[in-house]
Order: structure tokens, then sequence, then C-alpha cells
């Protein structure tokens, strides 16, 4: 999988009996694995691994399969093309995934006595969700049907040979473009159901309707589960969900919840008797957390297990014997994976999960349950992206069973990651942040410090693995990332705090981290940086504005002005009542005074303003009124515009090395030391 070329030697010489520090090159050589998949006998695991392309600057990932007892090793298939998805048949035999060919992506199974696998499908589109049947007959998957755009004007036809600019996009739907997959071609997500040995998938969903959620078998193999928005008003009721079940045969749909809120990820119970699945009674709130839930398999009877627990609960898995219930959690800076039990308590089994995301240190990961309750999981390190682990329930013990990347990161010196808490001013919350010091730190020495702030706002930064933050440690400098109010994991009240107060208090959140981090003689009053990105492009932003504390600013894909922002982003239907109240037109004044702009005659920071040119969720018109108007204060600054890039500047490994580098080369501009 990882690429080695000599092209790296045109850029440093390694001293093999030194030990080195992370460069910007090495981004190239990380991997990492992902979606785990233990089979139902718990011998062996399948799991995507990821790596990076760096002639053609793009993430690759094959299947690859490790046996629980460490002793075999190897990758799945012969195939030198994207694959992913995989998921065991019932009984073990077979694994359907999904491959790239030169149509497209399709599905395929492998029969694991013979290893040989077969292309099932020939589809329009990208197939996504897949689930077995319980009896291995049927794989069931989701997948975008084209419809057509609504018809405005009837051209004229256009002459042979004659060269016309290309015809108008049309919409007249709500949401009509993606951050990252642009213009939305009209259509609508269905579920399909195609014969495990290879034939021709019977679209079984119908209606102007989108269903593009996970699936789930009933028992007896007659219907599949799902989640959707059918309501005629669907569009505009958008935070509205429900869970339905389809019946395979005749196609007829019946809805089994009926509740205000985001009613999802339904997983029939072994016994065909019960459906678990997430969801909230939506109260129009800037966060809210996701409670599971179990009703018989008619709809009846739903209730809500463990209210106590006031962490989203998330990537719920039925135990073979029914009585348990799999899910994960993010808890502080941690995700965790737990099982509860149907009498009403749960247990904490693994912690630090997660490390598929490499840029910066945000929650993610993934696990499966083997049919004796063995685990393979995600597993997330400070110093290493993803492994594959395992946890054997019968011993309770964890194992590591990858090393992804210890050819490149044992010889490396990385920074440490420290967990730091501390008082919030405000009002004396406990408030948590890591610190990562530079390779070889010497206490005795000044370093210079930066603030990372983390995107969102409703998300959190943990002690797992980032190449940014590393990449900057690398550079001299300490990094310091906080979880202020508004970040997951605290719970819902904590969240929610940002209630048309944002920015606000998660101000002053991360200031008192600056101040203890001063009192403790690790940053230095003159030798202060900071930046962050989307989110964290907000909060850098406004600290500009609230204090000339900082020695430079990196402003990367802000909000500056919320009015503006929510008419013309592409999720701008999302934010009034829930962020702050009412329409823009309707509360002119809330809108302003949270903007980032309203502080912008304060600036005398020095800021680098940062953006993809393809941005749609923070559009580039948002960074260059802050770059306009800073120009027209001749305060000192400049614009990086990030060609082809969208909102996840960092989803090409050579631009989040452009990103990093900008920042690295604005502060350096700056610094003493």
């Amino acid at each position: 999988m990882r690429i080695l070329l000599s092209l790296t030697l045109l850029f440093f010489v390694a001293d093999f009996n030194a030990q080195e520090v992370f460069e910007p090159l090495d981004v190239f050589e990380l991997e990492y694995a992902g979606d785990p998949q233990i089979s139902p006998d718990g011998s062996q695991i399948v799991y995507r691994r990821t790596g990076f392309d760096i002639m053609k600057d793009r993430s690759f990932g094959n299947l690859w399969i490790v046996s629980t007892d460490g002793k075999t090793h190897q990758k799945l298939t012969p195939n030198d093309v994207n694959e992913g998805s995989a998921r065991w048949s019932p009984s073990g035999d077979r694994l359907v995934y999904r491959g790239s060919s030169d149509k497209g992506s399709e599905l395929f199974v492998m029969w694991m006595d013979s290893g040989r696998s077969a292309r099932l499908t020939q589809l329009e589109k990208s197939p996504s969700n897949l689930s077995w049947s319980p009896d291995g007959q049927w794989i069931a998957f989701t997948m975008k049907v084209d419809a057509k755009a609504p018809v405005i004007a009837q051209m004229p036809a256009r002459p042979k040979g004659a060269q016309w600019a290309d015809a108008p996009r049309i919409t007249d739907r709500l949401k009509h473009e993606a951050d990252g997959a642009g213009y939305l071609k009209p259509g609508f997500t269905h579920v399909f159901v195609v014969p495990a040995s290879g034939g021709t998938p019977r679209q079984i969903t119908s209606g102007d309707f989108n269903h593009s959620s996970s699936l789930s078998w009933t028992a007896d193999g007659k219907h599949i589960l799902f989640s959707a928005n059918r309501n005629p008003d669907w569009e505009y009721d958008f935070r509205n969900s429900e869970v339905y079940s389809v019946d395979v045969n005749s196609g007829a749909i019946k809805q089994l919840t009926d509740s205000p809120g985001p009613d999802r990820s339904p997983m029939a119970s072994p016994d065909g008797k019960r459906i678990a699945f997430l969801g909230y009674t939506d109260k129009v709130q800037t966060y809210q957390t996701t409670r599971l839930r179990i009703m018989n398999v008619d709809g009846s009877e739903v209730q809500e297990v463990f209210p106590g627990l006031d962490r989203s609960v998330k990537n719920i898995q039925w135990s073979k014997d029914g009585g348990s219930i799999y899910f994960m959690y993010d808890e502080y800076g941690e995700t965790k994976i737990a099982r509860f039990n149907l009498k009403g308590t749960y247990t904490d089994l693994i912690g630090s999960v997660g490390g598929t995301t490499l840029g910066r240190p945000y929650a993610s990961g993934s696990f499966s349950v083997s049919e004796a309750g063995n685990i393979a999981y995600t597993l997330s390190k400070p110093d290493r992206p993803a492994d594959v682990g395992l946890f054997t329930a019968k011993k309770g013990n964890k194992q590591q069973l990858t090393a992804l990347n210890e050819d490149l990161l044992a010889n490396k010196t990385l920074g440490k990651v420290e967990e730091l808490w501390y008082k919030a001013s405000t009002d004396g919350r406990d408030l948590q942040a890591w610190v990562v010091y530079p390779p070889n730190y010497d206490p005795a020495k000044k370093y210079p410090m930066m603030i990372e702030n983390h995107g969102g706002p409703i998300l959190n930064y943990g002690d797992r693995f980032s190449a940014e933050i590393q990449l900057y440690a690398a550079a001299g400098y300490i990094v310091y990332y906080p979880n202020p109010r508004g970040s997951t994991g605290y719970g819902e009240e904590f969240g929610n705090l940002l209630f048309n107060n944002y920015p606000g208090d998660d101000y002053q959140d991360v200031m008192d981290g600056v101040d203890v981090l001063i009192s403790k003689g690790i940053a230095h009053e003159d030798q202060l940086f900071v930046t962050g990105g989307s989110a964290g492009g907000i909060m850098t932003a406004w600290i500009i504005g609230k204090n000339n504390r900082f020695e430079a600013a990196v402003v990367a894909k802000p909000v500056m002005n919320w009015i503006s922002k929510t008419l013309v982003a592409d999720n701008y239907y999302g934010y009034a009542n829930s962020r702050y109240p009412g329409q823009p037109w309707e509360n002119f004044e809330g809108y302003w005074k949270f903007s980032p702009l309203s502080l912008v005659g304060n600036v005398e920071t020095p800021t680098m303003v940062m953006v993809g040119m393809n941005d749609l969720r923070t559009p580039p018109s948002e960074a260059k009124q802050l770059y306009h108007a800073l120009k027209l204060r001749k305060i000192e600054t400049v614009l990086v515009e990030i060609p082809e890039a969208s909102h996840g500047i960092a989803s090409r490994p050579s631009n989040l090395i452009t990103k990093v580098m900008h920042t690295l080369a604005w502060f350096d501009k700056f610094r003493t030391n």
C-alpha cells in the first residue's frame, strides 16, 4: 500500500542512526485502518487500509484481512483499485464489498474457501449501506436514482457543430448543493436488493423521497428497516426522520415511529421481536444528545433506555443473544465502546477508539462484534493513526493486531501530547484541553505557543493522532488545543451553552487556558499565535477582534458575517432558531452581534486569511470580507486561496501540507526565537 519513492530524497536526507522529526512529506506515507469487520466466528477481521498516492494526490484504500490470533495479515484481493464497505455473510462463508471497476463502483462477492471474487452488479451509481439477508441469499443496498430537472424554457435546437455555452443548471430544491460534492443532480436515493449469487438489482422503495440510511433486515428476511423523511413537507422538515419498514416482496412501506426529531439507525434484534434505534425529541436548540431507544418490531411500546447517560450514542449493534446492545459514545475527548444490558445497566469495555481522521484530532472510528462478543475496533493513539484492535470478551483483554505505521514513525520523535484541565473564569466549569510539546522539548527553553481551535463548533478534540499538530510541534511550536463550551463529550447542557451565544463565553474558555499555560511558564505573553479552521476560524477571528495579545493569526475558512453566510452556504436553511432566533432579516441585530466582522475595527494582529476556492460551507466571500476589511484598515494581511479545495481543505494530502506550511511561514515571520 505505502508508496516509497526516491522523490522523497530530493527533499531531505535521512540520518538512519538518528531520530528524525515528522516531516511534511511524511503525510503521504501515513496509513490508517478503518471499518474493521470481524467474522461471525471471531477468527478473522477484514478492514479497509487507507493510504495516499503521492503522484495522484489522493487517498486510496484496499481491503486487508488479519487473523485474530495475529498469525496472518495480508491483502484480501489482488486488485489494485479502491475497495471498501466489506460485510460478512451471516454464516461467514462470503464477503460482499464495494470495489471500483472501469464503469464505476460495483458490488463484489468473495467466497472465503476459494478466495475468488465475482462482480455482482453493473450499477449506474455507487452503492452504499450494504446489508445481507439473514439467510445469505440477498444483499440490500441504497443507490441514487436520477430524476429530470424542472423545465423552465424550451431551447431551440443547437446547430450541428455549433459551440454554444453549456446548458444552465436548474433546480427547485431547498438543498441543491453540498460542500465537496458541488451541484446535486436531481434524483432520490432508494433501497435495492440483489441476489447474492448475482442478477438484476430490484428497487423496493418508491416516491420522491431519499432513503439513504443504514439498512437492517428483520429476522424472517421479509422486511428491511431504514430511516427517512417521507413527510409531504420533508424538505423544510429537515431535522425530522422516522423509522420505516419496507416489505421486500411488495414494496409496501410502514411507518414505525412518529416523533418530532430524528429517529434513525434502526437495528432489528436477532429474535426479530424488537428494534433498537437512535434519536431525540427535537427541542430546536444548538445541541441535543442522541439517545438509544427500543421498540417492538411493529413500532409499539417505544422506550428510551438509560436516560442517565448524558452523552450521544452512536453505532449500535445487538449481541448475538439479543440481551445486550453495543454502542459508541464520546466521554470528553475520548471515544469509548460500551455494552448496555437490557436489564438497565451499561459497562464500558474499550477506550481510545478512533484515529481515522489524520488532519486534526477529531473523534472518529468504528467497531463490529462477533457472535461470541469479541470486538474489532479502530485503535487510536496520540502518536499513531488507527490500527486494528481486538477486545476478547471471555478474558476482557485488549490487543493491537496491526502496526501500519511502524516503518515510518518508529524512527520519528513526535511531540508529546499532555492532557490539561482548568477552570472556566466565567462560571467555574471544568474544561479539558491538550498541550503538544516540540520533539525533544527542553522546559528550560522558551518556545512560541499556538492555539489550534477546533471546528464545529459542536465537535471535540482528543488525545488522538494529528498530522497537522505534529507538524506544528516539529517546527518548534507548543500547540494548545482546547474543548471549550459547546464541545461534545460533556453532555447536552454544556453543548447547548452556545445557543444564541456563539461566539460568547467559549472565547473566554479558550483564553483561560492560555493564562493557565502562561502561569505554568509553558507559554509566554510575547510569543502567542492563534489559528483554527471553520468554527476554529470563527474563534480565531473573534479572538483577534477581542484582544491584541497575539503576534500573528491564521484565520482559515471562517464565517465572518452570519447574515451573508446563512444565506449563501450549502446548509443555509439550517441555522435559524437552532443557532440564533429567527431568520437574518428577522433578527439582524442578533446575527450581526455574533459576527466576527463586527469586531474587525479592533484588529491589530497580522493576519493570514485562508480558504478553499470551492468551499460551499464557509464560502470564499466570507474570508474575503475579513481580508478586504484588513486591507482597507492597512493591517498586515495576506489572502491564501487554495484551488480545487472544498471546506475539507485537508482531504487532499498536498492541501493539508499547503495549509500547514503557509501557517508556519506566517507565524515564523513574527516569532522571535
